[in-house]
């Protein structure tokens, strides 16, 4: 106390039980303090009041006091006894409260109706309107991903052939498709080159330009059995890749293999190889309708390369179909016209498409590729490797 004024707070101990003796009556000890009731709460009750007590064993709060301070005490507890759900005993197994119960109450609707206002809210705001073009150019880039993933390898399956086996009336029945990622088919290298045809520069002749390749073609055909005719045809084709598409590589007994395995180099169903390396009868394949492993393949010519207006048929010793040869025809003997029954036209188109797309046939993978594409048969390509290995190594013995 420095001012004259005690601030100092001080409270009376309470005695811990009544005061006995002389003080009891005296007015001289302190009142004792009125029991404030603690709140009821019924759901944490566990069982209800079997065994109530008895009305003449409570005893009131206000007992052994004055009427008037039984009353005032009685009137200042009444204020506190006016919850009937206090006063009511628990009936019910004990309640327990869940957290976030209001969340789980709300209907659906209003659920996404407040995620919809808080959407529009946060992109009315600066960081929502940056983030929110990007979130929606970035769903429109997978939706475009995925729809790429699931139409372009179904648009890509399925490849037409670009001939049919003629010289089998029933040909294999297993089409495949490549190995993924372009691996060879078997685990084999490509073909072995043949040697190298000598002859003219593309252009450097008029007439048949394979006639320069003659003396080659009469040192090489008898060692692998083909025909001076078809040889030519073949190392024709070869020169002319060599110096049109360098990269390719490919080689005449890759063409001569094809050749044997379409057609017998042109002498299929009876035909045989004229001198100017047309064959005659012309040699058509079997109808494309979808029986016995091959393809169905309504018309498209009108029936002027294949003779039937109904369904396209493999054409000429390379066995063209009429679609394939009108994009990938070509005029090797410098007549005017391209022919697929003319051998000299046909191993030039047949070369043409085997190094499309960039392909490198000294590649086994671009290799076996080039002739799946040509026939997409499993069996097929292991015939067609087979033979080319066989002339290849034939001609430099």
């Amino acid at each position: 106390m420095v001012d004259g004024e005690d601030r100092t707070t001080l409270r009376p101990l309470r005695p811990a039980a009544p005061i006995d003796g002389p003080l009891a009556g005296s007015g001289a000890a302190p009142e004792p303090a009125t029991r404030l009731p603690r709140p009821r709460r019924p759901w944490l009750r566990s069982k209800p009041d079997d065994h109530p007590k008895p009305a003449d064993e409570v005893k009131p709060a206000n007992a052994g006091k004055p009427d008037d301070e039984a009353g005032t005490a009685a009137g200042d507890l009444a204020g506190t006894k006016d919850d009937p759900a206090a006063t009511t005993p628990a009936t019910g197994l004990r309640r327990r409260r869940v957290q976030f119960a209001h969340a789980v109450r709300q209907p659906p609707h209003r659920v996404a109706i407040a995620a919809a206002r808080a959407t529009r809210d946060w992109s009315r705001r600066p960081s929502g309107r940056l983030a929110l073009p990007g979130v929606f150019l970035l769903a429109l880039v997978a939706a475009t991903a995925a729809a790429g993933a699931l139409l372009v390898p179904a648009t890509a399956r399925g490849p037409r052939p670009v001939a049919v086996d003629a010289t089998s009336a029933a040909p294999t029945t297993d089409p495949q498709a490549p190995l993924p990622g372009g691996m060879p088919l078997p685990t084999q290298t490509a073909p072995p080159l043949g040697t190298t045809p000598t002859g003219p520069v593309v252009g450097g002749s008029t007439g048949r330009p394979s006639d320069a390749l003659a003396g080659w073609a009469a040192q090489v055909g008898p060692k692998v059995g083909i025909s001076p005719v078809a040889m030519q045809a073949y190392g024709y084709a070869e020169v002319v890749l060599a110096q049109t598409n360098r990269s390719c590589g490919l080689s005449w007994t890759t063409l001569a293999a094809i050749g044997f395995v379409e057609s017998g180099h042109g002498q299929a169903n009876g035909a045989r190889l004229r001198p100017d390396g047309k064959a005659l009868p012309e040699i058509i394949g079997l109808p494309l309708d979808g029986k016995g492993g091959r393809m169905r393949i309504p018309d498209t010519d009108r029936g002027v390369m294949d003779k039937d207006p109904v369904l396209d048929r493999a054409v000429g010793p390379m066995q063209f179909i009429p679609t394939t040869w009108q994009e990938i025809g070509a005029d090797a003997d410098n007549d005017g016209v391209k022919d697929p029954h003319d051998l000299d036209d046909a191993a030039l188109a047949a070369g043409n498409y085997l190094c499309k797309g960039g392909r490198n046939l000294t590649i086994p993978a671009d290799w076996w590729n080039a002739i799946l594409s040509y026939n997409d048969v499993r069996r097929y390509a292991q015939d067609v490797y087979d033979t080319a290995n066989r002339y290849g190594q034939a001609s430099h013995t």
